[in-house]
């Protein structure tokens, strides 16, 4: 039987001008056991997300300063981090994807410290890391900064995702710092392809492959030879164009169990400590550059040296709360009666298999204790 993991929780009423709501936050994080960490003179990676441009729901800077503060007053060195996406957006390189998170007001001034983007400017400063027990990556493509760390904390944004099911602690941490080849790897089976219309036939593509897998056609445009592929996805980072891209195409439980072996080579071996906030919990990722409104109201915050246990714990919350009327959930084709608000958003994933995979991963429990502050 697995062991029970304690979960802090702290609901949003601040009624009284004698606390704040992050002042909240930063008593429930130091009564969680942030208080006993050894922070004196280390990295500290704080591992959040930024916020596709145009999208509302994500956790604002006000949040992560709380917890540069309480990393600053214990001695530590800590930056903002998140990696490169795979898709096309405002955040597929690191010079876009800092302007997007200044945008959304994730500057020093704001937070207190500065953003390093994990994988670098295109997206391949990498480092591979064994997977202990994987059964899909035995060695996952990390952001090499993320992993220069000392120590790492995962600050989440509690919500849905239409491939995963939900993006919490897990979600964040593992497609989260993987690089771009990382994240191809989770997020396909196959190899990336190019989108003829858009290439250009520039070469960049076969001048960065060690394999010489593009191949020039004919007409002067490339094709990608997957015999020869081995999915690096550095050309994917190198086209000018966005003409190289890959297949969504993993089927949503092996990519659960993928996201579990990434999030197992991000925190093994080093301290951790993780944060999820309940709130805005919009049906889909903040990767999107849109957000709907919640369909559940706002929970709280909850904090755990265990991101399976808050993982379930937030899920848990979540699942107790009335539905919110007129949200995605009483759309047509959506199951409303369906108790488990995720899987109704999103019929075809099942967000429960990337916890009990990193349960078996030995990651943590899905038995906690709740601790109300």
């Amino acid at each position: 039987m697995a062991e029970t993991s304690k979960v802090y929780f702290a609901d949003f009423r601040a009624p009284s001008w004698r606390e704040t709501i992050p002042q909240k936050l930063a008593r429930l994080i130091m009564t969680a056991g942030f208080a006993d960490m050894d922070l004196e003179g280390k990295y500290v990676a704080i591992k959040t997300h930024f916020g596709e441009p145009g999208n509302m729901a994500f956790l604002r800077p006000n949040w992560a300063k709380v917890l540069v503060q309480l990393v600053k007053d214990k001695g530590g060195k800590p930056f903002l981090t998140d990696c490169n996406t795979l898709y096309i957006g405002g955040r597929k390189n690191a010079l876009d994807h800092i302007e997007s998170a200044y945008q959304n007001g994730f500057n020093p001034y704001n937070t207190g410290c500065h953003i390093i983007i994990a994988d670098g400017i295109k997206g391949n400063d990498e480092v591979e890391v064994p997977v202990e027990g994987g059964e899909y990556v035995t060695s996952a493509k990390i952001g090499r900064a993320i992993m220069d760390a000392d120590v790492f904390i995962s600050l989440s944004h509690f919500k849905g995702h239409e491939q995963a099911g939900m993006g919490g602690a897990l979600k964040n941490i593992g497609m989260g710092c993987g690089s771009r080849a990382g994240k191809m790897e989770q997020h396909n089976a196959g190899k990336p392809f190019v989108k003829a219309k858009n290439c250009i036939g520039c070469g960049s593509c076969a001048k960065i492959c060690a394999h010489g897998a593009p191949i020039r056609g004919e007409d002067g445009k490339f094709s990608i030879d997957t015999d020869k592929c081995v999915g690096c996805a550095r050309c994917l980072a190198i086209c000018p164009k966005d003409a190289i891209q890959t297949k969504w195409d993993e089927a949503p439980a092996i990519l659960n169990k993928k996201i579990a072996e990434y999030s197992k080579a991000v925190v093994d071996g080093r301290p951790c400590f993780h944060v999820s906030l309940v709130l805005d919990v919009s049906p889909n990722c903040d990767c999107h550059a849109e957000n709907d409104v919640p369909i559940v109201p706002n929970v709280g915050m909850f904090a755990s040296f265990d991101p399976v246990a808050l993982d379930q714990a937030c899920a848990d919350a979540v699942m107790a709360q009335p539905k919110v009327p007129n949200s995605a959930l009483f759309d047509e084709g959506c199951d409303c009666n369906d108790a488990d608000v995720f899987h109704a958003v999103h019929p075809v994933t099942d967000w429960q298999v990337c916890l009990e995979h990193a349960e078996k991963l030995g990651l943590g429990s899905r038995t906690y204790e709740l601790v109300k502050i």
